[in-house]
């Protein structure tokens, strides 16, 4: 205990902690607010980015960048005499490594997404400047993982502008096709006009049977104008049965051999093709300007809520409980000792 107590209070140097706090946070956009170029709204903190950036502060990668900006051996040897506080390990990155997980404790709180880092180190000069390092490199780390994103973000819905704009155009192709091999523009105009031929025709029918059924009462037996009446009664029953047989559209070319039924269901489905591959079109026209738009900005960023500050008081190591503890331990096996000796001397 005199020894141990010698150690805690003498040799062993103060180390000084410095607090660091953050958070991920994102920035996301509504599709109604990028149609009608609203205000970006901030979400809350993003669980998968912080997970890696957990694992990221502990990771072997980020011990080595900062030795190489602060190098860590000579910060936390500097004790001169310290063989269990300092470091005193080998040139190996993974011994420094090791010793990291010693001086840099990471809180992380799953349900709110924080994370809270405390780095030791014999002065508060070098704990600050860790501190430091770590939010650097954090930060550092986030925008790489939002500039992937963003990036990813906005190869797919390139891709799929490209796509929807080939599916337009194939489908606008189809039309004119249609259109050309039919030789008609509108078939709805067409079957409005169509349908005025076939209504004219009833009304001269109806006509011609009107006068037939007249002329009897108004005219002579054997009247001349009988055989005409009957005459244009059967042309234009015969144009109407026509009209109603094939409800063509007449001396229009490769139209004579299709009904208008059929044509007009070939034209409704490209009409339909035609607003599907629009409104997809502007969807994907409307995401890519989306994606273009977060690209100009940094959608994720490190938000800290505690700024690493130059610590004035040292907090460990923590003698009173050290020596306490290690009084402790020394009493248990001078215990177990004593229970071995007195069982081996019974058993004599």
């Amino acid at each position: 205990m005199v020894l141990i107590g010698a150690y805690l209070f003498v040799i062993a140097k103060d180390q000084y902690v410095s607090t660091l706090g953050f958070a991920v946070r994102s920035e996301e956009m509504s599709a109604a607010q990028s149609l009608l170029g609203g205000l970006a709204s901030i979400s809350g903190s993003s669980t998968s980015d912080t997970d890696i950036l957990y694992e990221f502060i502990q990771n072997q990668t980020l011990v080595t960048a900062i030795d190489k900006d602060l190098d860590l051996r000579k910060i936390w040897s500097r004790p001169s005499f310290d063989p269990v506080f300092a470091y005193g390990g080998s040139d190996k990155i993974e011994d420094l490594a090791d010793y990291w997980h010693r001086m840099v404790k990471v809180n992380y709180t799953a349900g709110t997404g924080m994370i809270l880092v405390e780095v030791r180190a014999f002065t508060p000069e070098d704990a600050l400047a860790i501190a430091k390092a770590i939010e650097a490199k954090s930060s550092e780390m986030i925008n790489k993982l939002s500039a992937i994103a963003r990036a990813d973000e906005i190869r797919y819905a390139a891709e799929d502008m490209d796509y929807a704009l080939n599916g337009l155009r194939k489908t606008r192709s189809a039309l004119t096709e249609f259109r050309s091999r039919m030789q008609i523009v509108d078939p709805q105009a067409d079957v409005q006009g169509q349908m005025g031929i076939l209504t004219s025709l009833q009304a001269q029918l109806a006509d011609a049977l009107i006068s037939q059924q007249m002329l009897p009462q108004t005219g002579q037996k054997n009247d001349p104008r009988a055989e005409a009446i009957r005459q244009r009664i059967e042309v234009v029953e015969k144009m109407i049965a026509q009209e109603r047989e094939k409800f063509g559209v007449g001396n229009m070319g490769a139209v004579q051999s299709e009904d208008y039924a059929a044509v007009m269901g070939q034209f409704e489905a490209l009409q339909v093709d035609l607003a599907y591959a629009q409104q997809r079109y502007l969807t994907a026209q409307a995401t890519l300007d989306k994606a273009q738009a977060q690209a100009q900005r940094q959608s994720r960023y490190l938000a800290t809520y505690a700024e690493p500050s130059l610590p004035e008081l040292h907090r460990y190591p923590n003698r009173t409980t050290l020596l306490f503890l290690s009084g402790f331990l020394l009493f248990m096996v001078w215990a177990l000792g004593v229970l071995v000796y007195y069982s081996l001397r019974d058993r004599r």
